[in-house]
């Protein structure tokens, strides 16, 4: 049965490999370019850096593939649910009898691609905080040296040294020349930025550019010129294109200048406001300093004609007053302890030639002591014969010789 099935319809068999093939030829033949619009779902970044992902609509869905060399050139970042227009052609991928899109370009649907690329690179490092301004430093007032990282034959650089030699001729300028423009600007202007930063005494960054189209400013776009400035060490100021283009550089850099003609302003004092200042702040000075002198002045004249200075004597009046009455009291103090201390002795020696021996011997009693020791004799026991004894009278004394002792019968 089969083999008159095939007899009839004239097949020839074919392998899985030559059905693939001859399909493979027809499709990439019909379909070796097209545009095809629908929503991005399950993407996947390789670490080859190629991207897969599933294009599809209400209706139907087709695989996808970004290799990495287009990856890199894409300005936007593929996402889950972005509409988008992807253009390239239809393959077959033999292995697996399927077919997919392979993307060479890619379009956001509503929006421009760099318009996109640069919202998606916003809400990014928005949300790493390198907007806050709680992170953005303090410009230095007069900075000593400054690098310019731009162009070296632009007319913005002209723009900024011409301001900046007028405004404070002694800052020391120095050009880190970049390209500003073009696929290889901004890993350029992010070296640029890292050499200013490593140069001896710079205290101040500027970087920027002239006007132009989104495409010319876009190097200032890129992911990495803003990581570059936000590591930074040094405070730098962004000034892309006019006063209507803002950048990322911008957003991240610790001051914003609508044009490098504005950066150089902010950047340095004007020498001749300077002067002005320090001339209004001398002539102050020198009002504060006449005035504060006069009124000095009038105090010190003040107190020169006080009384107290006028006749100084008079303030040794009620001191010598004090003294006088001091010496008064302390002298009656003195004389009335002399009397009491004269009454108490007279008393006293009243008291004590009372009780004076003298007193006894004159009522016809005396005193008698060895004559030798001058002890007391109170008992004829305490004599011996023939001591010497040394008898006290009322008018004189009397030495004698004991010869015999006589003591009382009991």
């Amino acid at each position: 049965m089969r083999d008159d099935y095939m007899e009839r319809q004239s097949l020839q068999p074919l392998t899985v490999s030559q059905l693939t093939q001859q399909v493979r030829e027809l499709v990439e033949s019909n379909f070796d370019q097209v545009a095809c619009l629908g929503e991005v779902s399950n993407l996947v970044r390789a670490r080859s850096g190629h991207v897969y992902f599933t294009l599809k609509d209400e209706n139907a869905q087709i695989s996808a593939v970004m290799w990495k060399a287009r990856a890199q050139r894409l300005k936007f970042e593929l996402q889950d649910g972005l509409e988008v227009i992807l253009v390239g052609p239809i393959q077959i991928y033999p292995p697996r009898g399927s077919y997919q899109l392979s993307v060479e370009q890619a379009f956001p649907q509503g929006l421009g691609p760099l318009e996109l690329a640069f919202r998606q690179l916003q809400e990014k490092l928005s949300a790493e905080g390198l907007f806050d301004s709680a992170r953005k430093r303090p410009l230095p007032r007069v900075p000593q040296k400054i690098a310019l990282v731009t162009s070296s034959t632009g007319a913005a650089v002209r723009d900024m040294l011409q301001v900046l030699t007028s405004r404070w001729p002694l800052t020391h300028l120095v050009i880190v020349p970049v390209p500003v423009q073009g696929p290889t600007a901004a890993p350029a202007i992010a070296e640029g930025l890292q050499q200013a930063a490593r140069l001896p005494d710079v205290e101040l960054i500027i970087t920027g550019r002239g006007g132009g189209s989104l495409e010319d400013l876009w190097p200032f776009n890129e992911e990495v010129v803003a990581r570059a400035i936000a590591a930074s060490p040094i405070p730098v100021i962004s000034a892309v294109g006019h006063e209507i283009d803002v950048s990322i550089a911008d957003l991240v850099a610790d001051r914003r200048a609508l044009t490098p003609t504005e950066a150089a302003q902010i950047a340095v004092p004007d020498i001749r406001e300077v002067k002005s200042e320090l001339l209004d702040a001398q002539s102050r000075l020198q009002g504060s300093l006449r005035f504060f002198s006069q009124q000095a002045r009038n105090y010190l004249d003040a107190i020169a004609n006080r009384r107290v200075f006028q006749r100084p004597v008079e303030l040794l009046n009620k001191p010598r007053r004090l003294v006088d009455e001091q010496e008064q009291r302390l002298t009656r103090n003195i004389q009335s302890r002399c009397d009491r201390s004269r009454e108490q002795l007279r008393t006293v020696a009243a008291q004590l030639d009372a009780l004076s021996p003298l007193k006894v011997l004159a009522r016809g009693y005396s005193i008698t002591t060895d004559a030798e020791t001058g002890a007391l004799i109170r008992s004829a026991n305490n004599c011996k014969p023939g001591q010497t004894l040394r008898t006290q009278l009322n008018n004189g004394e009397l030495l004698s010789s004991v010869t015999e002792i006589v003591t009382p019968e009991k």
